[in-house]
């Protein structure tokens, strides 16, 4: 989609990563953005948010591990990553190649590890910032998700922002009550921004082998199912923070990527629309620009939490 250069300010200040426009991607939904730079013209996008990437190579779990839902998808990769070298070795002299910031999705099986991860990617030339995927269980403390335990969550984010002068932003899990108490623990922990939500927790089952469809008998949800959980998330959130937050969950078009900016959100990620259609993020891009212009406003920033409640 082609169209001329407008007196529109798409840029936005994620606290030290300068985006062009406040469009990227939800990791895991873009690979690290090598697998779609044949059709997405990758310099178009605000930032690329990677795929996770973890201290040691990890596999994932067994297959199948991904399966269409009404509404959606429901995804069991669990995280298969060449771990920090390989991802520093494999995918970032591609990466660098390209005008465009690349925040690394950072993810651990124990607080050591999360700060560990995270000092090494900060060492990575070309790495601008960090996402740290904080919904993984904690193996140390039975399995119980970093996310959704105050202490737990504070204790990593804490680790983390210690380990590395890179902008650091916290992903929150939706599986809490209080989403704006986790999203206040992050501000108070150091972090520059978050991004909410990730996947809510679903399973399908075949009911012919009564038997689950995915290998690891749960997953998690993704897409337009989960946007109306996401946009009331987000704006809790906004109300309880002040650094910026990227807005993701459902997004398909620039109307639901408005949503988030109208409740709170300084940037939108889209995720599992780029199965569907990968030139969804760019789309969205244009669309944000052709609101803006019809609302009469000179830039994204205008738009940012202006809900009327």
């Amino acid at each position: 989609m082609n169209h001329e250069p407008s007196a529109i300010d798409l840029s936005v200040d994620l606290n030290g990563i300068e985006m062009r426009n406040p469009v990227t991607v939800a990791s895991g939904t873009f690979g690290y953005g090598q697998e779609y730079a044949d059709i997405v013209d990758l310099e178009k996008l605000g930032a690329i948010v990677v795929k996770g990437v973890s201290l040691e190579p990890w596999d994932g779990n067994q297959t199948p591990r991904m399966v269409e839902v009404p509404g959606g998808l429901l995804n069991a990769i669990g995280l298969q990553n060449p771990g920090v070298d390989g991802f520093a070795e494999t995918y970032m002299p591609f990466l660098r190649k390209h005008d465009v910031p690349v925040i690394v999705n950072v993810w651990g099986k124990s607080v050591d590890e999360y700060a560990e991860a995270s000092a090494r990617l900060s060492d990575v030339e070309g790495v601008d910032g960090l996402e740290v995927n904080i919904s993984c269980p904690n193996i140390k403390e039975g399995g119980i998700a970093f996310g959704t335990d105050e202490k737990m969550a504070a204790e990593v984010i804490s680790a983390v922002r210690k380990s590395t002068k890179l902008p650091m932003i916290p992903k929150l899990s939706p599986n809490v009550t209080d989403i704006s108490i986790f999203a206040h623990i992050a501000e108070e922990e150091g972090a520059d921004a978050i991004s909410l939500i990730n996947t809510l927790p679903g399973m399908a089952i075949d009911i012919e082998t009564r038997k689950p469809v995915l290998a690891n008998v749960v997953g998690g949800l993704s897409g337009p199912a989960i946007h109306p959980v996401a946009v009331k998330m987000v704006w809790q959130a906004a109300q309880a923070v002040k650094i910026p937050i990227i807005g993701m969950g459902g997004i398909t078009d620039a109307a639901t990527a408005i949503e988030f900016i109208i409740a709170g959100a300084t940037a939108v990620a889209v995720g599992t629309a780029n199965f569907t259609d990968p030139a969804t993020c760019l789309n969205v891009v244009v669309g944000i620009e052709e609101y803006l212009l019809r609302h009469g406003m000179k830039s994204v920033a205008e738009l940012v939490g202006t809900l009327e409640v």
